[in-house]
């Protein structure tokens, strides 16, 4: 199941903008012959084909459940799970409802399933390769919080990404159009400060490889707490949504001078090629500028909410995966009709996560 549903590398290419439509499109659409004519034509290039349809619904139900998710509960990851407002803070919310929502397509049957899976997890990853291109490699892509602008500075100005805007974190600010400049050669010493800026491909490449393992193991936990039972749950999102802080014990005698930091070390990510030379304890006490570390002693008392956090996420983990349990396959997969992929979706959108009745 697993090799169905692994990562398949794509070119880098709010819901986006809406584009004003072409003569041509208005012409089709205004003409039933002509619209029937360009199903016909289209299907035969197997736009109609289950696989498609299964990849243009998993584009809405990512952008509508699990893109946007970071920014819809961002009072919460940031103040109650002292998220920062950082690009790995919100691949990892992202990450968790990508997961939930694989959950219930993965009970769809054969071959929608495997289909819808390996859709949703295409996008997922386009999505998370741009996004880390534009922290990391400003300029190659527009802001996503505007149209396209052909005045843009970006290598691709007229390049609409499918995917949505978070403001759950910040990026690079965009150069300034030209005209701003005083000269065009301070424009273009600008350009070149830029480029010199970026991160070499080889950077962009192992941080994909983390994340694809991140998602590998967030996967594999959630799914044996789904099986274990509550406690193997709230383990899963103790260590990856709460940075397993504590892990080592709450230094309550220590000052407030910096001894108390300690951070949880990944020793399977791409960053180690050999575990035995690693000293945990050594790097636990290194600042890799996560913003995910243990509390400073002054903030202890933040660790005695954390059965109640780890509470109120695995109620709403269980809450919706049930939810989407009791919908039928066919609210899940649409009406598998062209130009009706999008119908139903908003209607499956996530409850609020302190939404938990307990008694």
């Amino acid at each position: 199941m697993l090799d169905a549903m692994v990562y398949q590398r794509k070119p880098c290419g709010s819901l986006p903008p809406q584009r004003e439509q072409a003569w041509l499109t208005t012409k089709v659409k205004s003409s039933p012959l002509l619209f029937s004519i360009f199903l016909s034509v289209a299907r035969v290039l197997g736009y109609g084909s289950p696989q498609q349809f299964a990849n243009r619904r998993a584009l809405l139900l990512y952008n509508t459940l699990c893109a946007t998710r970071a920014d819809e509960a961002s009072a919460f990851w940031r103040e109650a799970y002292a998220l920062p407002p950082t690009f790995q803070s919100w691949f990892t919310i992202t990450n968790l409802h990508v997961w939930l929502l694989s959950v219930r397509l993965r009970a769809l049957p054969a071959p929608h399933g495997t289909q819808h899976v390996q859709g949703l997890i295409d996008h997922f990853f386009q999505d998370v390769e741009e996004r880390l291109r534009a922290v990391l490699q400003p300029g190659v892509f527009p802001p996503r919080s505007s149209p396209p602008n052909l005045s843009s500075t970006a290598e691709n100005s007229s390049y609409l990404s499918p995917y949505p805007y978070s403001s759950f974190y910040t990026t690079p600010t965009p150069l300034a159009p030209k005209s701003t400049f005083p000269s065009t050669k301070a424009y273009q010493e600008a350009v070149k400060l830029q480029k010199r800026s970026r991160a070499p491909e080889k950077l962009i490449t192992r941080q994909m490889k983390i994340l694809k393992e991140q998602w590998a193991g967030m996967g594999m936990s959630l799914d044996l707490g789904l099986v274990r039972g509550d406690a193997e749950m709230a383990a899963a999102v103790w260590r990856n949504l709460l940075g397993a802080r504590g892990a080592s014990g709450i230094g309550l005698d220590r000052e407030v001078n910096g001894s108390g930091y300690r951070r949880a070390v990944n020793l399977v990510g791409g960053l180690v090629e050999d575990v035995r030379k690693v000293d945990v304890d050594k790097e636990e006490l290194k600042d890799d500028n996560s913003g995910v570390h243990d509390f400073a002693p002054s903030e202890n008392d933040r660790y005695i909410g954390y059965p109640e956090l780890m509470v109120t996420l695995v109620s709403y983990i269980r809450r919706e995966s049930l939810r989407l349990e009791r919908l039928d396959d066919s609210v899940i997969m649409g009406p598998r009709r062209v130009g009706r992929e999008g119908e139903g979706v908003q209607n499956l959108r996530w409850g609020e996560i302190e939404n938990t009745v307990r008694t």
